[in-house]
C-alpha cells in the first residue's frame, strides 16, 4: 500500500502540496486529477523518493520512503511523465540493466524480459539503440522495465502522453491487470476521461490541496450532481482557474 500522512512541500514561499493525507490500498487503482501546477507531479516525486517532504511522512508497503529508501524502492515502480533511457543502450540492454538493479537473475529473468518485449510489441526495435526511439517507443520500454520485478506499488505520472490509441489501450489493460494482481497504483493525470475510465477511486487536487476523494458515486454525491466527472470536477472546485483537459 501507499500511505501519505500530513504531507506538505514548499519551494520557498510557494506551497506546492498542502497537508495531503491519503491511503492507497493493495489492488486499488487510484487517480489524482487536477490542472497543471496543482501539485500532482510533486506528490508523485515525493512518493518515489525524488523529493523530500517539508513535513509529513510517506510509506510504501510499510517502508518509510525517507528512512528506508532502498526497501521502499525495492517494492515499487516509478513511471515519470517523460521517459528517460540511456541513448547508447538498446532497449533490451536497458531492460537487463534494470533487472540487474533489482538483482533478478536466472531463467525466469530472461523469460520475463521476453514476455514483456512480446507484450509491448517491441521485437522490431528492442535491439536498436534507444537514441533513435520515438517518445512512444521509449514509453513502452520504460513501462516494461517497471513491471520486471512485479512491484507491489506503482506511482505513475501522466503515463499515456505521446502514446497512440492502441498503446494507450494496452497500457490501461496492463494497469488494470496489475491492480487485479494486488498492486497499489497511484496515477496522476490532468485528463478527466482517463481518470474516469481507469480509476476505482479518484482524488481531485487544485492549488496543492486535496479538494475531494472517492468513487464516482461518492464524488457525485459530494457534488450534488448525477453527471460525469467533468461536471463533478467543476462543481467541487467551483470553477477555479487552471482547469484540466476534458478529453
Amino acid at each position: 500500500m501507499i500511505r501519505i500522512d500530513g504531507v506538505s512541500k514548499a519551494f520557498g514561499r510557494k506551497v506546492a502540496v498542502d497537508d495531503l493525507t491519503l491511503e492507497i490500498k493493495p489492488g486499488e487503482f487510484f487517480a489524482v486529477l487536477g490542472p497543471n501546477g496543482a501539485g500532482k507531479t510533486t506528490t508523485i516525486k515525493m512518493i518515489a523518493g525524488l523529493l523530500k517532504p517539508t513535513s509529513g511522512t510517506i510509506s510504501v508497503c510499510g517502508f518509510d520512503v525517507q528512512k528506508d529508501p532502498i526497501e521502499a524502492k525495492r517494492v515499487m515502480s516509478y513511471v515519470p511523465d517523460q521517459p528517460y533511457l540511456y541513448d547508447k543502450l538498446s532497449g533490451l540492454e536497458f531492460l537487463h540493466f534494470v533487472a540487474d538493479m533489482y538483482r533478478l537473475d536466472g531463467a525466469d529473468r530472461a523469460k520475463e524480459i521476453d514476455r514483456l518485449v512480446d507484450l509491448f510489441s517491441m521485437g522490431d526495435y528492442v535491439r536498436e539503440l534507444t537514441e533513435g526511439y520515438s517518445h512512444g517507443m521509449k514509453q513502452r520500454v520504460v513501462l516494461a522495465a517497471t513491471l520486471l520485478h512485479k512491484p507491489k506499488a506503482m506511482v505513475v505520472d501522466e503515463p499515456l502522453v505521446g502514446l497512440d490509441p492502441h498503446s494507450s489501450r494496452l497500457v490501461k489493460d496492463i494497469f488494470a491487470a496489475e491492480a487485479k494482481r494486488g498492486c497499489a497504483i497511484f496515477m496522476s493525470t490532468h485528463v478527466i476521461s482517463i481518470a474516469e475510465e481507469t480509476a476505482g477511486r479518484i482524488g481531485i487536487i487544485t492549488g496543492g490541496r486535496l479538494r475531494a476523494v472517492g468513487t464516482m458515486d461518492e464524488l457525485r454525491k459530494l457534488a450534488g450532481t448525477d453527471g460525469g466527472l467533468e461536471k463533478v470536477f467543476f462543481k467541487l472546485t467551483d470553477g477555479e482557474a487552471g482547469t484540466p483537459v476534458s478529453r
